[in-house]
């Protein structure tokens, strides 16, 4: 056997140990699961560029590369998503409880020699300025994962390791094992600060990457993505993979990953099957296309669990909401991008209209909301016709209207919560909605960092809103909401 096959197996026969279950059967209690966290200084010192050329120039080498953010964004997932051809998973400690955290990293990464977590901002900004909590830092030490600290050193050579001094110290608890180094004048300059960081700081410098404003990843906005899928940007990250594999000393940034800790599964999981007492599976539509792309993978993977069958259709391709369906989902993406095919697409607006005023119960969010509002209003002031069960219509803006954690509270019973119920979320979008109705229901109470204003849409068997929600922030959401679709479900078939 060759020795890089033969690394690579004892590679997995490590990944795959785990300490057996109490009663000698099951899911291990814990398990080896490689993995490193990159973390940044700062934003805008490399770490989307350095996380993406990992993971390409690991997919390279045959590795199967799992991939992870912290925080809600969606934007670096979808990258993560077309480089390693898994779904990446976010890993946010606001959202949803820690344990939760740990149980989708651990579900995440199975199967996958390597994960990769890309972290948010600096690595120690979160919710609150005063401690960690909601930090990369904070994921880090939740996972108990290396961090490999990205270190933009442009006019920089000794001073550099100050700073990486700097945030050694800050908290002990995070195991910073490795620098790469970011903007580079030359190999001359990228030696530099390696030797005053691994004199000073005696941990290793693993590479550089080079200053070239061809790396620099397109800015990030909705639009990009149908580019990213339509595997546009594909020709970047090879470039990026190129780069990584002649500045950076993969073999010890696997090595790194590989000495992370094996992690306890916990006591009481979410993410497991509750179907066999539930009865019939009610089948729940989802829309899913370029234009209605963002679904948090854990949101579909609890509906699946507790029992629906899920039925994915494209309203661009001009597919129908399926006739079997007992539920409709129409998650965030962004129907601006395609205003004129979505108000041509007349069958499938029909469709929706029909099954909604039938009683299906749907749930919409972000630019599902914004499709179900009359119309909307494109950035040269054109109107563009939407589904129009909802009497608002949604402008389009040259500027973010909404950014930010949000905690909901219920005004009235819907399909997920009831009233008084909490759930938290994320809200980001460049659109403004204004109702058309003096009695416009809102859904929520909707508390962010500038106070309470009340956010969505309520009637019936609708709900919908411009908040992302995670499920697994109140689970009961998902028994709620199939519960509903069940019951319409046996009126459907009574009729």
């Amino acid at each position: 056997m060759a020795d890089g096959e033969e690394k690579e197996r004892q590679r997995h026969d490590f990944r795959c140990r785990g300490t057996p279950s109490a009663n000698g059967g099951g899911r291990p209690v814990k398990e080896h699961r490689p993995r490193i966290v990159i973390a940044g200084t700062g934003s805008g010192v490399g770490k989307t560029t350095i996380t993406l050329g990992l993971m390409a120039a690991l997919r390279r080498r045959n590795m199967t590369v799992q991939g992870f953010k912290a925080g809600p964004d969606y934007i670096d997932p979808t990258y993560h998503t077309a480089v390693t051809g898994r779904p990446s998973r976010n890993l946010d400690v606001w959202m949803m409880p820690r344990n939760r955290v740990r149980e989708i990293f651990l579900r995440g990464s199975e199967g996958a020699d390597l994960s990769v977590v890309e972290g948010v901002m600096g690595l120690y900004d979160g919710k609150d300025p005063l401690n960690d909590t909601g930090s990369t830092a904070d994921i880090a030490i939740l996972l108990q994962s290396p961090v490999v600290l990205v270190v933009d050193i442009h006019s920089m050579a000794r001073s550099v390791a100050a700073i990486v001094m700097g945030f050694q110290h800050f908290n002990p608890e995070v195991a910073i094992r490795g620098v790469i180094v970011n903007k580079a004048g030359s190999e001359g300059h990228y030696r530099l600060a390696k030797a005053a960081i691994e004199q000073e700081c005696g941990i290793p410098v693993l590479g550089w990457i080079p200053r070239n404003a061809e790396l620099d990843i397109p800015e990030r906005h909705l639009g990009l993505i149908p580019a990213v899928e339509r595997g546009e940007l594909q020709p970047l990250f090879e470039r990026l993979a190129d780069v990584i594999e002649q500045g950076v000393d993969l073999d010890a940034l696997i090595s790194l990953a590989d000495e992370a800790p094996a992690l306890a599964w916990p006591e009481n999981r979410l993410f497991v099957s509750s179907a066999a007492s539930e009865g019939r599976r009610p089948v729940i539509a989802v829309a899913r296309d370029a234009a209605f792309h963002f679904y948090y993978p854990e949101n579909l993977e609890l509906l699946t669990l507790a029992g629906a069958d899920l039925r994915f259709f494209s309203p661009l391709a001009g597919e129908s909401v399926p006739e079997e369906a007992d539920g409709l989902m129409i998650g965030g993406g962004f129907p601006e991008e395609f205003v004129t095919e979505l108000a041509q697409a007349e069958d499938v607006k029909v469709s929706i209209r029909r099954k909604i005023a039938e009683g299906l119960p749907t749930f919409a969010e972000c630019g599902g909301y914004m499709y179900l509002c009359k119309a909307i209003i494109d950035r040269e002031g054109r109107e563009h016709p939407m589904v129009g069960v909802i009497p608002a219509k949604v402008t389009m803006r040259d500027r973010l209207a909404a950014l930010g954690y949000r905690e909901v509270r219920a005004l009235s019973d819907s399909v997920l919560l009831e009233k008084g119920k909490k759930a938290r979320g994320h809200e980001f979008h460049y659109s403004a909605l204004t109702p058309e109705a003096e009695d416009y229901p809102h859904a929520y109470a909707c508390e962010g960092r500038f106070g309470t204003r009340m956010e969505g849409y309520v009637r019936g068997n609708v709900l919908a809103g411009y908040v992302h929600l995670h499920f697994a922030s109140r689970p009961e959401m998902v028994r709620r909401w199939l519960s509903m679709c069940r019951e319409y479900g046996k009126r459907r078939e009574r009729a």
